[in-house]
């Protein structure tokens, strides 16, 4: 699903318990995609000439991955980012911005997240127990680009001037909804220009 684009792309996808239907995602694109362990520095990922960073999803709490935050931090505003569940809290804390433990979580197929540039309602697979802090997105070039309709919490940032943008959810869910499998078409938009 969604253009293959012109030649292929290079994606580096940095693992953080990355589900397998991230790459089939975007080999599907037409993009070849290198996946590397969580703790890789940022020199070796540069060495390794991506077009893109994808910043997987994983299980628990954002600050035990110190080496993730400080490797996409140094990498912000040199390659297009896409954070993806835990991708998207290393690339806020990565910023600057704050997460912290949701009471319950985010678990099931069924979370109404509404996009805010265009209004639409995705109704998206989570599996998470933490957020990133609204507040805290006041000091830093991040826009919260999504939120949750269940309890307002935020689903989705971005910095434009860096093409940089992540989301709390799962455009990949395989089995589950399909609404946002858009947003891998919207990372290679930004591969391209």
């Amino acid at each position: 699903q969604g253009a293959e684009p012109a030649g292929v792309l290079h994606i580096v996808a940095i693992d953080c318990g990355m589900k397998l239907n991230i790459v089939r995602s975007l080999n599907r694109r037409g993009c070849d995609v290198t996946v590397v362990p969580w703790n890789t520095p940022a020199r070796e990922l540069r060495s390794l000439r991506p077009d893109g960073i994808l910043v997987s999803n994983g299980p628990g709490d954002p600050m035990d991955v110190p080496e993730a935050i400080a490797s996409v931090r140094a990498l912000l505003g040199n390659y297009p980012v896409f954070g993806i569940c835990l991708g998207h809290q290393i690339l806020s804390l990565a910023y600057g911005a704050k997460t912290y433990k949701l009471k319950f979580g985010h678990r099931g197929g069924n979370h109404p997240v509404r996009d805010l540039e265009t209004g639409r309602i995705e109704i998206t697979s989570q599996n998470h127990s933490y957020a990133v802090d609204e507040a805290s997105l006041a000091g830093t070039p991040l826009t919260a680009t999504h939120v949750n309709l269940l309890d307002h919490t935020i689903e989705g940032v971005s910095c434009r001037s860096d093409g940089a943008f992540g989301v709390q959810y799962h455009p990949e869910s395989a089995p589950g909804p399909q609404d946002s499998a858009h947003l891998f078409d919207r990372f290679l938009g930004m591969l391209q220009k």
